[in-house]
């Protein structure tokens, strides 16, 4: 069984795993644990309390976060003709057709976000079985495959997210860099929660919010009081004022 460091072990001494934190004391926490050699993704996890093996219990949408994720997003769009200019201009890291589709095939997979016109799906619908499991399939609802070519690969780019249940009714969202500031991290993770919460399906029944883990990249995961919906900002303004 592999050992953990120095630094996570200090980290992870650092608070009661077993405690419920609210937000702001999660961010502070978090903002606490010793440096590494990079800029650690900050991660947000949900549980919740939904049977995804039923359609109407699934959750599948995109959010713009109020501070953006800092990580730098890769764009592939397919497209042709002046659709294609379109993404190129809007900064579209590649742009293809079935010379793209044909790319993938071969084991090209350096995007982080798949655009597509809509008649372009002729071409992207082989790459099901490639993209599917990575969750870079184009899809109407989240305005991935759409017309509107520059303004989707300028969200995408500015940081609008997408965000799924996973098998286990799990949803994983990165919501900024260990750089950011207090604030930014919390008003991230507010829109965050704000959208889960929205977006709850109507058919779900019992619990919605099971658990909330707050964790970086190389740190230990912080429990998040899941009741904490309201006054997120406001604790902060608080906190805050008393730190001054």
């Amino acid at each position: 069984m592999a050992q953990h460091g120095k630094r996570y072990r200090d980290a992870r001494a650092s608070f009661d795993r077993e405690e419920l934190y609210s937000p702001v004391q999660a961010v502070r926490l978090l903002k606490a644990f010793g440096a590494t050699k990079f800029d650690e993704t900050v991660e947000l996890h949900f549980r919740l309390g939904l049977n995804v093996r039923h359609a109407d219990e699934q959750l599948r949408g995109t959010l713009m976060l109020p501070h953006g994720s800092g990580q730098d997003v890769r764009v592939a769009v397919f497209a042709e003709g002046d659709k294609a200019r379109e993404a190129e201009q809007a900064g579209a890291d590649v742009v293809g057709s079935a010379d793209l589709a044909k790319r993938i095939e071969e084991g090209f997979t350096e995007f982080d976000v798949a655009i597509a016109t809509p008649d372009q799906m002729g071409n992207v619908g082989r790459l099901g079985r490639i993209l599917g499991p990575r969750g870079l399939m184009p899809n109407p609802k989240t305005g991935t495959v759409t017309f509107d070519i520059g303004k989707a690969v300028s969200d995408a780019k500015a940081g609008k997210l997408e965000y799924r249940t996973d098998r286990g009714a799990n949803v994983h969202v990165a919501i900024g860099k260990k750089s950011f500031d207090e604030r930014a991290l919390v008003e991230n993770y507010a829109a965050v929660l704000e959208e889960v919460v929205r977006a709850k399906p109507a058919a779900a029944k019992g619990r919605y919010i099971r658990q909330i883990t707050l964790t970086s990249t190389m740190g230990p995961g912080i429990h998040v009081d899941p009741a904490k919906i309201r006054g997120i900002l406001e604790e902060l303004e608080e906190r805050q004022a008393v730190s001054a």
